[in-house]
């Protein structure tokens, strides 16, 4: 039983399974050796149907009454697996990506990647950081991409790991943050404008150290500690990676799941990352699809400015 977005929208090839970005998926997927059902809320049937739906997917749409949520009208249809149950294995076959899924998610980074750097050209010390979230959010919409998150932190607010915008001007130094979702994928990036400060390249040495742990076949938990070595290799407190999480595996979630010293999920061909390791005032992330070949870093516009890091361009600072 497939109830989660991430899981109905990967499994229904990227259809939008939301209303509410916040609500529960509006279709829920009984998969069954003779055959799938679709269970969908019948005041949304028409127009997924029409607009998300492969043709072949509709005749297998059980129009559910608004009143009652998809999930329990699929688990009332049948015995079947709780999605929950086989977690670690849906993971691990989403975590895979096919050459489709795999051209949508270099679209997507791309977009993602512009219209951060069309925002950031928009912005000014005394620019709030309100309106720069504003003109983020209008370049994600343009393009077709859900704005699930957009962080914004001026200079009295970079102290602060997941700063919601507020009124405050940005000053000489600020920080964007975007995770985008398109197809049911989701690109994550952040960004820095304005002024240098010290230790963003040692920053950028621990993402390099959990990018290099990151191939096929490695173990979670063991990139998750190479990485949060690099910290005091790279001359911060050893236990700076405790004071916020380091990302880990993307796709069809933000992070699928979020990395910690006790995941123990393979690392897959084809399997996207978003390592995001962070400092006070410091922080590095972009979304990059690991394979046998190396890493390809998605979320990059050749517009904004980079630096080399192990063999890799990465963001440096934007000025005004």
């Amino acid at each position: 039983m497939l109830i989660s977005h991430e899981a109905v929208s990967w499994y229904l090839e990227g259809i939008r399974s939301h209303v509410s970005l916040a609500g529960p998926s509006v279709a829920a997927v009984r998969v069954g050796a003779d055959g799938d059902t679709l269970f969908v809320a019948d005041n949304e049937a028409d127009r997924l149907i029409a607009e998300e739906l492969l043709p072949s997917d509709a005749d297998r749409v059980v129009r559910v009454p608004w009143l009652t949520p998809p999930a329990d009208a699929a688990v009332a249809a049948g015995q079947a697996a709780s999605e929950a149950s086989v977690a670690v294995a849906l993971r691990a076959a989403r975590a895979s990506l096919l050459p489709a899924e795999r051209d949508r998610y270099r679209a997507l980074g791309r977009e993602v990647a512009e219209a951060m750097t069309d925002a950031a050209a928009t912005a000014r010390p005394e620019t709030t950081e309100r309106a720069l979230a504003a003109e983020l959010a209008t370049a994600l919409v343009a393009r077709g991409i859900d704005p699930l998150v957009i962080l914004v932190a001026g200079r009295s607010r970079v102290a602060h790991r997941h700063p919601l915008p507020t009124d405050a001007a940005l000053g000489p130094r600020a920080m964007l943050v975007v995770c985008g979702r398109r197809h049911g994928l989701i690109a994550n990036a952040t960004r820095w404008i304005g002024a240098p400060a010290t230790g963003e390249d040692s920053i950028l040495q621990v993402e390099s150290a959990f990018l290099d742990a990151t191939r096929p076949g490695a173990r979670l938990d063991d990139v998750f500690a190479a990485g949060i070595a690099g910290y005091a290799a790279a001359g911060f407190d050893i236990d700076e990676w405790r004071r916020h999480h380091q990302g880990g595996p993307t796709g069809y979630a933000g992070r699928d799941p979020r990395a910690t010293p006790a995941t123990t999920d393979l690392v897959q061909e084809h399997h996207a990352f978003a390592w995001n390791p962070s400092a006070p005032g410091l922080k590095v992330e972009d979304t990059v699809l690991v394979s046998s070949a190396g890493v390809d870093v998605l979320t990059l516009d050749p517009r904004w400015p980079t630096v080399r890091v192990g063999g890799l361009d990465r963001p440096a600072v934007r000025p005004y």
